[in-house]
């Protein structure tokens, strides 16, 4: 039984880094892939920190938190989808707020009603601001790479961490755990995004609405 238990912990912590090495070194030829995804995860954490932060309750510790989490987290996967401003939108968001929320836990402040508000805040002005200024091609390239970088160290540090705290902030987990897996973090996000950069110098991701083309009948 034990046998069985660690090659499936093993088996699931290569998954883990595998996607977290696609995510930081290719994550924007493969974005409009993995978005959806992404869309869920990120949608059930913040729903379930938004729970949290209004009434005072644990991460995922209440079948609300859940149920909140699961639904936006289904609803941001549907509309990145659906749409590319709202999936560029997503992704700079989220690394406005992710940025805000991780400091935050890294300084010791526990998510309540201030620091979940300033993350959102935050979040909302990073999408304008990528929006706005056109950065879309910037912000996906470092998003995906600090995320890549924190699903591989996630996945390491996984082993001996609960994985709501991990789901909650992985850069607390990872100060927690070594500030070893700290310098792990900066040195893939930052190979991630010179890699990228690199490779994507000629290459542009197309926008796309794929509702209208749901509501366009198809020709006979």
């Amino acid at each position: 039984m034990g046998g069985e238990s660690f090659l499936a912990l093993a088996c699931a912590g290569l998954i883990g880094i595998l996607f977290g090495l696609v995510l930081a070194f290719a994550g924007y030829r493969f974005f409009l892939i993995l978005l959806p995804i992404f869309g869920f995860f990120f949608g059930l954490a913040f729903g379930a920190q938004a729970i949290q932060a209004l009434f005072g309750q644990a991460f995922l510790a209440t079948v609300t938190s859940w149920v909140v989490g699961f639904v936006v987290g289904l609803v941001f996967a549907v509309l990145s989808y659906l749409f590319y401003v709202i999936a560029v939108a997503l992704i700079g968001g989220a690394l406005g707020y992710a940025v805000i929320v991780g400091l935050g836990s890294a300084i010791g402040l526990q998510m309540g009603f201030l620091l979940w508000l300033i993350a959102l805040a935050a979040g909302v002005v990073m999408a304008i601001v990528t929006l706005r200024f056109n950065l879309q091609k910037w912000v996906i390239i470092i998003a995906t790479s600090v995320l890549g970088a924190g699903a591989i160290v996630g996945t390491m540090v996984l082993l001996f961490n609960p994985a709501a705290e991990f789901m909650q902030s992985p850069v607390k987990v990872a100060l927690k755990t070594s500030p070893f897996m700290v310098i792990v973090f900066l040195v893939v996000a930052i190979l991630g995004v010179i890699a990228q950069v690199r490779a994507n110098r000629q290459f542009t991701l197309d926008s796309y609405n794929r509702w209208s083309t749901m509501d366009t009948p198809a020709e006979l």
